[in-house]
């Protein structure tokens, strides 16, 4: 990771951001969906599980504007065992809350610099996600596929 983000617009910066966390998760033994829907109908930027059924979301943040305007990540907490925040080598971290855990991220990777504290989830609420996050992953390779059909 030393490449910074170049100066592009928010969306592309987080799309840059969460590719690179993305390849960070995978090479820490997670698999990943992007823009996954919880049950409270909040949007995880991305939501990781490892080979023991642990649930981490990630946060990704690009801007202080980003971040302060955002009051919807708390309620990441109901669905993950650990929760983290991702955002470029440039972003103020400090601002970031303590009790999450962060990665700097570019394009290419990530870097974990704190881990996050683990809140392990009752064992009804992980079986949602699991399965909520199985039927996703599902239906997404089965629109690569099949585009026509997967438009339904």
């Amino acid at each position: 990771m030393t490449d910074p983000i170049p100066a592009v617009p928010a969306a592309e910066a987080t799309a840059l951001v969460t590719r690179g966390v993305c390849r960070g998760l995978i090479d820490l033994g997670l698999v990943v969906l992007t823009e996954f829907t919880l049950r409270n109908g909040r949007r995880a930027d991305v939501l990781g599980i490892d080979d023991a059924g642990a649930i981490t979301i990630v946060e990704v943040k690009v801007s202080t504007a980003d971040f302060l305007a955002d009051t919807k990540w708390p309620e990441y907490r109901d669905y993950c065992d650990r929760l983290y925040f991702a955002a470029p080598q440039d972003f103020p971290h400090e601002i970031l809350p303590d009790d999450c855990g962060l990665f700097v991220a570019d394009a290419w990777g990530a870097a974990m610099l704190r881990d996050a504290p683990r809140h392990p989830l009752h064992a009804s609420r992980r079986k949602t996600v699991l399965l909520r996050f199985a039927r996703k992953a599902a239906s997404r390779l089965y629109r690569l596929n099949d585009p026509l059909r997967g438009m339904r």
